[in-house]
């Protein structure tokens, strides 16, 4: 019976488990929304007004797919990750170049946002975690939880690498420490996998941007030169490839799950 109930909610919930190819995927997908802002505003020469209202259209069609889907599918789940990541880049430049707030004020804006989405989320469900989220208003504080941590990961970043005028190398190679001592806290110490969960996945949005800026960005200012589009297209490349394979092993799981958690079994 136990083992029923384990499998049904495996199948219902629908985010990814928490793994190593998890944390690479987003990771990435950090990066590639940081250079696929980049691309699509200076080489595609769209705007910075237009490329955000043309990004949330599209973040509004991926995410009614996400949306209507039963569990969790891989290529759905991640296109919404990557889709949020640049139109969290892009909300983020919006009010930094095109309304002129400060880095300073957006950080610390989008820290209170944040922070008031867990309190609502916690005061209706009672719970941050997201070993259980199901279709519905879970899943809805859920990624408006992921938004705000990637406009709030885009700003922090920003400002420790630009406005700091430490680099991009030295602000990646600073989250990447903050992420470490996230992981001495939680495999040390014992702190709850919950705010330690939390605690990371906003770092790394600022690692992830910083690394992007730090690969695209000219020697003049601090990166590798390595251009938005190259390093979108290598990026884009893993992260599909990635999918695939997380989508190919889901396919086996399910030939697994499926069976034990039918109701019509004897």
């Amino acid at each position: 019976m136990m083992r029923d109930i384990q499998a049904t909610e495996t199948m219902m919930n629908k985010v990814p488990a928490v793994t190593l190819v998890f944390w690479l995927i987003k990771i990435l997908s950090t990066t590639a929304g940081e250079t696929g802002a980049d691309f699509l505003i200076f080489k595609l020469h769209v705007g910075l007004p237009v490329t955000t209202l043309i990004m949330g259209a599209l973040l509004i069609m991926v995410m009614v797919i996400q949306l209507r889907k039963i569990r969790y599918e891989p290529w759905a789940y991640w296109l919404c990750v990557v889709q949020v990541s640049i139109f969290g880049t892009l909300v983020t430049d919006s009010l930094v170049d095109t309304y002129g707030m400060e880095l300073t004020t957006t950080t610390v804006f989008f820290s209170i946002a944040l922070g008031l989405t867990f309190a609502l989320w916690y005061a209706c469900e009672r719970s941050l975690s997201i070993r259980h989220i199901y279709r519905g208003r879970r899943e809805y504080f859920y990624w408006l939880a992921i938004l705000m941590t990637f406009a709030l990961g885009t700003a922090a970043g920003d400002w420790v690498a630009e406005e700091m005028r430490l680099g991009y190398a030295v602000s990646a190679l600073l989250f990447l420490g903050a992420i470490g001592l996230v992981g001495v806290a939680h495999y040390v110490f014992k702190l709850n996998v919950v705010p330690s969960f939390w605690m990371a996945y906003i770092l790394t949005r600022p690692f992830g941007a910083s690394c992007g800026d730090w690969l695209s960005q000219s020697a003049n200012k601090g990166g590798l030169g390595l251009g938005v589009v190259n390093t979108s297209e290598v990026f884009a490349v893993i992260i599909v490839a990635l999918v695939a394979w997380l989508t190919w092993r889901q396919h086996k799981i399910d030939r697994v799950v499926q069976p034990a958690a039918s109701p019509y079994r004897d």
